[in-house]
């Protein structure tokens, strides 16, 4: 192939496309990530790493309940009705109901039991102050996601590729100014009034489109509408907030069985993970759900994840081997003085890797709204993670957690799969519509 032939095979390439973009915002992310990462190591230790933790474990909770999790919901929506306004704006005046309560919802939660949620997560009452300040911007938690929902759901990957890469600026700035004054109090408060800067930059670079999209002369619930975003409503509260619930009470177990920096060394385990699979959930959202929402065969389906496959897991698995290969100068660079969760990653990168396979075909149960198979899954997913956690914790210490994570992505994989082949054989998968 010639030059240009490999220009117009990379321009016709819309995964290609959005994951080189992807990459090019990855890699800043993480090259910003290290400075924070290792500056926040050295400020305030394991223990104050774990109970960062915490609060970043809490937002994914509020994230998930203020908005009702409808994320996935406007994104399928979005992508289907672009081009019918009039649904489109049905579906919205749906979702700002859903957001209303889910603000009302969480907001008063924290605020009323900020002392309570204190001490659950981090043992005492010291940081009360941030729990209700967290309280006073759930607003801006939910508008951000649904706005975010909204632009996945266009497939807008550039725009999305300038909102990620400006407010995880913004908020690195933020996140190092708190530090360097106020230590690990200014931590908690950064983290916790970063949503902010992410809904300006969300307005300022996506506002043009946003009211091109959203029209809203009244609120009004949609009967169709209502059941569907209902379904993601259950999914996102069974998967998102499960899952920081179990890694919140996994961190408060290692705290209370070894110490408090061994939460702190999975701490920064997961913090490396999540920097490197942030990669993988914009591709989902961006190209995934939209692709697998229109699509109705068994053959076009599978055809699509051959394809995904050949495409992304090659990268991944060169890229987590790097990751391997390099992970003592990784944790020097990053975590100095966290030498012992350097064997906490091997078997996270072999469950990060098993992961990112079974999550492409798992997005078929969003992208089509099953779900009964999906809230299985789920659950028996977190509950081997959690109960693996526990038991393993006992026999291989830390490490027995991240044994668990891979474990627990074996079987999940096998699942999913299981499922998915047998809705489709039995014409058991349900259409676009809502």
């Amino acid at each position: 192939m010639s030059l240009n032939d490999y220009k117009t095979y990379f321009k016709q390439h819309t995964l290609l496309k959005i994951t080189s973009l992807n990459s090019l915002v990855i890699c800043v992310k993480l090259f910003v990530s290290v400075f924070i990462q290792n500056l926040l190591a050295e400020t305030v230790g394991a223990s104050g790493l774990a109970k960062v933790g915490q609060i970043r474990n809490l937002i994914g909770i509020v994230t998930s309940t203020s908005s009702l999790g409808v994320f996935n919901g406007v994104v399928k929506y979005t992508s289907e009705l672009k081009e019918d306004k009039a649904l489109l704006n049905k579906m919205f005046s749906t979702t700002f109901i859903f957001i209303v309560v889910g603000i009302i919802c969480s907001s008063l939660t924290l605020l009323l039991f900020s002392n309570t949620i204190t001490i659950y997560l981090f043992g005492d009452s010291e940081f009360v102050f941030v729990i209700k300040l967290l309280a006073v911007i759930v607003p801006s938690i939910a508008l951000n996601r649904v706005f975010s929902g909204v632009l996945n759901g266009l497939s807008a990957y550039k725009k999305y590729a300038k909102i990620e890469l400006f407010s995880y600026l913004l908020s690195s700035v933020l996140f190092v100014s708190f530090l360097l004054q106020f230590n690990l109090d200014g931590v908690l408060v950064a983290i916790a009034i970063t949503p902010i800067l992410q809904l300006l930059v969300s307005v300022f670079v996506f506002g043009k489109t946003l009211k091109k999209y959203i029209k809203l002369d009244t609120l009004k619930l949609n009967n169709i509408y209502l059941k569907g975003l209902l379904v993601f409503t259950i999914m996102s509260l069974v998967s998102t907030v499960l899952l920081n619930f179990v890694e919140i009470d996994i961190r408060t177990q290692i705290s209370n069985r070894i110490s408090e920096d061994e939460a702190g060394n999975w701490t920064a385990m997961l913090f490396l993970s999540k920097n490197y699979m942030v990669f993988s959930s914009g591709l989902f959202t961006l190209y995934v759900i939209p692709k697998f929402a229109r699509i109705q065969a068994g053959m076009e389906f599978k055809k699509e994840v051959i394809h995904i496959y050949k495409t992304l897991i090659p990268l991944f698995g060169i890229g987590m081997v790097v990751i391997y290969l390099f992970r003592n100068v990784i944790t020097h660079i990053i975590y100095p003085d966290f030498d012992a969760m350097e064997p906490l990653f091997k078997w996270q990168l072999l469950g990060d890797f098993v992961k990112i396979a079974s999550l492409v075909i798992a997005h078929q149960f969003l992208a089509k709204k099953m779900l009964v198979s999906f809230i299985v899954t789920e659950i028996i997913s977190l509950a081997l993670f959690y109960g693996l956690s526990m038991f393993l914790v006992d026999i291989y210490g830390t490490e027995g957690v991240v044994m668990a994570h891979f474990f627990r992505y074996i079987i999940y994989f096998f699942m999913v799969l299981i499922i998915i082949w047998y809705s489709f054989k039995y014409n058991k998968i349900s259409g676009s519509k809502p």
